[in-house]
C-alpha cells in the first residue's frame, strides 16, 4: 500500500510537471508568433528585392539620354543692330548741369581749368 506521504509527493511532482508543461506550451506559441512574423518579413523583403532588381533591368534597357548639343557661343550672344539698341532712359536724357559747392558748374570749371 502506498504510503501518505509518497501520494502527496507524486501528487506535487504531477502539479509541477503541468506547470512545466504550461510554461513550454506558451513558449512554442511565442515562438510561432516568431517565426511567422519572421516568414512575412522575408516574403516583403523577397517582394522588395525582386521590385528592385527589376527597375534596375528596367533602367538599364531604358535608352540612355542623349547629353544635350553644346551650344554654339557665337550664337548664344545676339547682339541686337544700332537701329533696336534701346539706351535706358537715364542714359538717353541730356545731361544736366551739375553745379558743385562753389555754385560753379563743372563745365565751366573743366572749360576754366584747361
Amino acid at each position: 500500500m502506498p504510503s501518505v506521504s509518497s501520494v502527496n509527493a507524486l501528487q506535487a511532482s504531477i502539479a509541477q510537471a503541468e506547470r512545466q508543461v504550461q510554461q513550454d506550451q506558451v513558449r512554442v506559441n511565442q515562438d510561432a508568433s516568431r517565426l511567422e512574423q519572421s516568414r512575412q518579413q522575408l516574403a516583403d523583403d523577397k517582394q522588395t528585392l525582386d521590385d528592385t532588381k527589376r527597375q534596375s533591368v528596367q533602367a538599364s534597357n531604358a535608352t540612355p539620354a542623349r547629353p544635350a548639343a553644346a551650344p554654339n557661343l557665337t550664337q548664344a550672344i545676339e547682339k541686337p543692330s544700332r537701329a533696336e539698341q534701346i539706351l535706358p532712359a537715364e542714359l538717353s536724357a541730356q545731361p544736366k548741369a551739375q553745379i558743385n559747392a562753389q555754385g560753379q558748374t563743372i563745365g565751366k570749371l573743366i572749360n576754366v581749368t584747361a
